[in-house]
């Protein structure tokens, strides 16, 4: 039965799989529900732009304590009660008594207002230096935001779709952010202008001329800059346009916007019209007097016209804007990631040449060294690989370039099961067991080291998922569900294989074939722990040197971490020489060109904030990437952009923020799981182990000048995981061991423990550094700044292994030995048997 449910989870899973594999010849034949289980390409595989915009909900807030002012102001103007108001910001209203007026008249007339709107809880009323002070609650900010976000939400879909976008995804990121990812459009200029214009529009008449009219007035500019003295107070909202389209005036042939009011707003539009006639009608956008007719008689219709001298594309742009609603809060552009269609398609087709080598060097690596048995273990890698694919699939995954990069590392991971399987079963069968008992003893004990391995792994991988954002979640998602998927293959194909393969082999004593030489070596006890002075010595001045060069010089951080802008050009027939005396010319003083790739004419420019201008509030608008193309261009008219990143101050700072907090959590976590499934000597050996090795790959960056961005944080915690599971691998056996001989003195028994494991340290290593060799060499500085830093992290992180953290658990355990404790806490078959003892 058991069987049989293997059976078909395989076969549903590589089912799932199959549509991504189909000919579009094929996938046309077969129905809609089972093709559109396909993996959807990420912007930066396909071509596109993404887009992060920050809801500003400052003018929000201090916009509803204005009106909560006015109707203050007028209600202590009803009860004859004189006064100043000081100022109102977002956070509060601050209102000061004059003449013989008392702060207990002021705060009773408020505190009547507030309960009288339903806003009791949303404001507290304190007293401060003789004034009233009413503060906004954190809860009444927190809702309103959300409610802000929300409404916002629906306005950015409502224009993307108006525009006729393909695909759009729009999606919430965080308390105030609007993640937007726009297929196909390779230069979103236009696009952040339709997102960015709030489209706030309102009617205000014109204020009186008499000097004793006591009417709140603004002043606001029109569009040729002559201002407009308006009442404050606003006489038709916006909301009540139900429609709104682009036309030509018959008689100029300008373009113009016609609009048609809903049923409240014609009634309304009537009544004020009918009692205003010769009275100036502004009309409002985003704070600026669009036009001023006068009105000559009633209006009734619920139609008009807006005019302002526009150009076709300016009228179309507003009549969207008025038809999708106005935002109520304006959105500014906090990052910027565009990537043109070349560049993706390059990027598959680097991902698929550089895994399929990966892939065939590890194959190749298993058949020379098991034989036979290597075939069992790359049936059961293909199917792993497969069913990866399939549960992405049915997941509605997105496939990144960072998730090809995790596909390839689980390539090289996964055989890790396999070798464990196998390297246990060649040790069983040295001890004279028959196949069939070296089989199941040796992958029972295998299997178990297999989970806690993988498990500490995930640890990593989850908070990767958690904290990380875009292409680099893909890559957490991918490495998961390649863990999860090897600890399903291991038991559902790899172990009947072999128990097919090994019932062939009788009673008889077993040995595994393949080649000897470490076979010879592990036979022996080396002393490895004779050197542990030395590897912990060596070990922390590689450490502490790593330190002062992360000091100084310092990383190459990305704009992910500095913030600023990032332009990649293909301008032939150029130089770095002449685009940095072009780009100076036009204040880019401090841009970096690195000219990159074969034969010419490829750069990266780098512009970090401050330079040119360029501030939060410059990238929100687009405007340092738009002078920076057109100084390239004057320089290389035939220049191409193929890619383009913008990041902001304020996502540079979260991305600092949660890279620390992700790794100071994923070391909590491993050494809260080590500590629970062995002792914590072990826990705080292998968590001290693993920050010295990041500290080593942390100069590994600032040595090699690899570019410090969100894709080597992905392989910081991979690294992390990584590391762990080889630590696992050699503490499980030290913890067997003790358990099997308690009285044996822990140095030699340290040195028995890392010889066993030795064959498969050393195989595990080596399988997952060629996976990751060919994506090193041939990935480009798309990927550099993972694989590279990965192929440091394998060597350090498997000799760290051995020389460091064994040493460390050994002084860690001499300790507890003059302590009286035992080196592991009692099994509950110990404790039962101590019980039975007892009188």
């Amino acid at each position: 039965m058991r069987a049989v449910a293997y059976c078909l989870a395989i076969f549903l899973g590589l089912l799932s799989a199959l549509p991504n594999l189909l000919p579009d010849s094929v996938i046309g034949k077969l129905p809609d529900w089972y093709t559109a289980n396909t993996l959807a390409l990420g912007l930066d595989l396909r071509g596109g732009s993404h887009l992060l915009l920050e809801v500003d909900t400052r003018d929000l807030l201090k916009s509803k304590n204005e009106q909560l002012a006015e109707q203050i102001g007028t209600a202590l103007h009803g009860a004859q009660l004189d006064y100043s108001l000081s100022r109102t910001t977002e956070k509060a209203i601050y209102i000061a008594p004059k003449g013989s007026v008392s702060l207990d008249d002021l705060e009773s007339i408020a505190r009547d207002v507030v309960k009288s709107i339903g806003n009791a809880s949303s404001y507290s009323i304190d007293r401060d230096n003789g004034q009233l002070a009413l503060v906004t609650t954190d809860a009444y900010r927190d809702s309103l935001t959300a409610d802000a976000v929300e409404r916002s939400l629906q306005v950015v879909r409502q224009r993307l779709d108006e525009v006729g976008l393909v695909e759009p995804s729009i999606t919430r990121q965080g308390s105030d952010g609007i993640q937007v990812q726009l297929p196909g459009v390779d230069n979103p200029q236009h696009i952040r202008q339709l997102l960015g214009t709030t489209a706030k529009m309102s009617f205000h008449w014109a204020a009186p001329s008499s000097s004793n009219s006591h009417v709140s007035t603004i002043t606001l500019a029109g569009k040729n800059g002559a201002p407009y003295k308006l009442e404050r107070r606003v006489a038709l909202e916006g909301k009540h346009i139900a429609d709104a389209r682009l036309a030509y005036n018959p008689e100029t042939g300008e373009p113009v916007v016609n609009f048609r009011l809903d049923k409240e707003g014609a009634r309304l539009f009537g009544d004020m019209t009918r009692q205003n006639i010769g009275r100036p009608l502004a009309i409002v956008l985003d704070d600026r007097v669009i036009t001023a007719p006068v009105i000559r008689g009633v209006i009734a219709g619920g139609s008009g016209e807006i005019s302002g001298s526009f150009t076709s594309g300016e009228a179309g742009d507003l009549a969207v804007l008025l038809r999708a609603g106005a935002l109520p809060a304006p959105l500014k552009v906090i990052e910027e990631r565009t990537v043109g269609p070349d560049l993706g398609r390059d990027s598959i087709a680097m991902g698929i040449t550089t895994g399929l080598i990966g892939a065939v060097l590890v194959i190749g690596f298993m058949l020379t060294v098991y034989r036979r048995w290597g075939l069992i273990a790359c049936l059961g890698l293909g199917v792993n690989v497969g069913l990866v694919f399939g549960v992405l699939s049915v997941l509605g995954a997105t496939l990144t370039l960072p998730g090809i990069a995790g596909i390839i590392l689980t390539v090289g991971m996964a055989v890790d099961a396999n070798i464990l399987i196998n390297e246990r079963i060649r040790e069983e069968g040295r001890k004279g067991r028959s196949a069939y008992g070296a089989f199941e003893e040796g992958f029972k004990q295998a299997y178990r080291t297999i989970v806690d391995s993988n498990l500490t792994t995930l640890i990593a991988v989850s908070l990767l998922f958690l904290f990380g954002s875009g292409p680099v979640r893909g890559f957490a998602v991918t490495i998961g569900i390649g863990l999860l998927t090897s600890l399903f293959t291991a038991i559902s194909v790899t172990r009947p294989l072999m128990k097919w393969r090994v019932r062939k082999a009788g009673r008889r004593p077993f040995q595994l074939p393949g080649i000897q030489l470490i076979n010879r070596l592990s036979s022996q006890t080396i002393n490895f722990m004779r050197g542990r002075i030395a590897g912990l010595a060596l070990s922390v001045v590689l450490s502490l040197s790593a330190v002062i060069l992360f000091i100084h010089p310092g990383l190459n951080y990305g704009i992910d971490f500095s913030g600023g802008t990032l332009v990649e050009v293909q301008a032939p027939n150029t130089s770095v020489e002449d685009l940095r005396k072009t780009l100076t010319q036009q204040g880019f003083n401090h841009a970096a060109i690195q000219e990159f790739g074969e034969g010419g004419g490829n750069y990266l420019i780098r512009v970090p904030l401050g330079n040119a201008g360029q501030g939060d509030d410059e990238v929100a608008t687009g405007l340092p990437v738009e002078q920076l193309k057109q100084a390239v261009l004057r320089d290389s008219p035939e220049a191409k952009f193929p890619r383009v990143e913008m990041v902001g101050s304020k996502v540079s700072g979260n991305f600092s923020d949660a890279t620390i907090l992700t790794l100071l959590l994923a070391g909590a976590g491993m050494l809260a799981y080590l500590w629970m499934r062995f002792e914590y000597h072990f826990a705080l050996a292998a968590i001290l182990t693993i920050a010295l090795d990041l500290t080593k790959t942390i100069g590994f960056f600032v040595l090699a000048g690899v570019e410090f961005n969100l894709t080597a944080v992905a392989a910081l915690l991979a690294l992390m995981g990584y590391s762990i599971n080889d630590k696992v691998v050699v503490f499980d056996r030290v913890r067997e061991n003790l358990r099997q001989t308690p009285d044996k003195p822990l140095l030699q028994l340290l040195n028995e423990s890392i010889t066993s494991t030795l064959t498969r340290t050393v195989f595990t290593s080596t399988t997952t550094f060629i996976a990751l060799l060919p994506m090193a060499i041939a990935g480009g500085a798309a990927v550099a700044s993972f694989a590279l830093p990965m192929l440091f992290g394998i060597a350090i992180g498997t000799s760290s292994s051995i020389f460091v953290a064994a040493p460390i658990v050994y002084y860690l355990g001499q300790r507890r030995l003059k302590k009286g404790l035992s080196q592991l806490r009692p099994t509950a078959d110990e404790i039962r048997a101590q019980l039975e003892q007892m009188p």
